[in-house]
């Protein structure tokens, strides 16, 4: 990796996305002692131009930044940094220095939250019970909640629909995860077809 870090005297902005949900989530600034020591711990490690040294971000507050991959743009003068945040980002408590999550990112967390219950086997979550039953019975689910968001489509109540929306979309990623794939693998797909 080539990184020019003449034109911004020494330092290069970094911005970091979240690996999964792809949010901003902050904004630092690396001079290349920071790069190394990012590269080599894999958290992310800025230089503090307030403090005037190296800083690792999560150092106090224990909300490291996972490093999953580091791309330089095509001026090689910023660094786009895709992590896995433990905890919030922000130092006011908030999952992105910007905004709070999207709605995609939400998609993208719930997803992982199910992945979770599933792999790590919670013997109390319904997820887990559910996936545990076998293909079959998830896509049964599957069918049985999109009737339901039919029907509802045809009333008038806007709250039973988006509430029955809602449960499909939550056991269709149940669906996803039985099957193997994820919402980036049918993301794919979409834009293959756009």
């Amino acid at each position: 990796m080539n990184v020019d870090f003449t034109k911004g005297n020494g330092l290069v902005p970094v911005v970091i996305q979240n690996n999964i949900t792809l949010q901003v989530l902050m904004l630092g600034y690396m001079n290349e002692e920071a790069l190394a020591k990012t590269q080599k711990e894999g958290k992310v490690t800025f230089y503090s131009r307030s403090k005037n040294r190296l800083w690792t971000k999560g150092e106090e507050s224990g909300n490291f930044l996972w490093v999953k991959d580091i791309q330089v743009d095509c001026d090689n003068d910023t660094l786009l940094i895709k992590a896995t945040p433990e905890g919030p980002t922000c130092h006011k408590g908030t999952t992105s220095c910007f905004a709070e999550e999207t709605s995609k990112g939400f998609l993208y967390s719930l997803e992982s939250i199910i992945a979770d219950r599933i792999d790590n086997d919670v013997e109390t979550s319904y997820t887990n019970k559910l996936f545990k039953r076998g293909i079959n019975k998830v896509a049964q689910k599957v069918g049985e909640e999109a009737v339901e968001v039919v029907i509802e489509a045809k009333d008038n109540n806007d709250e039973l629909f988006k509430n029955e929306a809602a449960d499909l979309l939550y056991h269709y990623l149940i669906l996803l995860k039985a099957k193997g794939f994820t919402l980036t693998d049918i993301e794919s797909v979409l834009k293959e077809r756009n």
